[in-house]
């Protein structure tokens, strides 16, 4: 099962129902759901989803901070994106401009949540803050002429972070990127 943190964004269940149509087990939990309810879950994966307000991520960052507790795949979305890269010591800010339309972004490093994709992508964005800077430890996977981190992953842990929303009908093979984190989570 996949377990997905709803920081109160307005996709959360498309990226239960995305999960659900690739037949893979989810769950959506609110953000405040303490860690020993999350881990007696056995979560193969934790998605973090997108939300308005970073200050209300409830125990996202108590997870990152115990990695080692749980050891499996996650995944960011937009706001779980940059929460993420703050807690590693990237640097989130506001976009120059807010986006809430479609994006081409290009794919620096397919990795794996972008395996056998094509290198451009339109994908739907809905920010108003962007990482600015990849923090320390973590690869380029994918920018845009609009944000200069679109997707970015962990260089030796399963975590990644993607600025835009796969779930969302608008983004160019998004489905294939959810399957791919539940492959990388085993579910698949």
């Amino acid at each position: 099962m996949i377990v997905i943190m709803d920081n109160g964004g307005q996709y959360v269940h498309r990226i239960w129902r995305t999960l659900r149509y690739l037949g893979v087990e989810a769950k959506i939990v609110p953000n405040t759901t303490p860690l020993d309810e999350i881990r007696a879950m056995n979560p193969k994966g934790i998605i973090f989803s997108g939300g308005p307000d970073i200050e209300k991520t409830g125990n996202c960052s108590a997870i990152l901070e115990h990695y080692d507790e749980f050891n499996v795949p996650i995944l960011g979305i937009c706001l779980g994106h940059q929460l993420i890269a703050k807690h590693f010591g990237g640097k989130v800010g506001r976009g120059d401009k807010a986006e809430y339309s479609l994006v081409e972004i290009e794919i620096i490093d397919e990795d794996d949540i972008f395996k056998e994709l094509p290198r451009k992508l339109k994908v739907w964005e809905s920010h108003m803050d962007e990482v600015k800077e990849l923090p320390p430890g973590f690869k380029l996977l994918a920018k845009s002429e609009t944000c200069p981190v679109e997707a970015m992953k962990h260089e030796s842990l399963p975590i990644y972070g993607v600025q835009f929303h796969p779930e969302v009908a608008h983004t160019e093979r998004g489905a294939d990127i959810y399957r791919n984190f539940a492959e990388l989570c085993g579910e698949l």
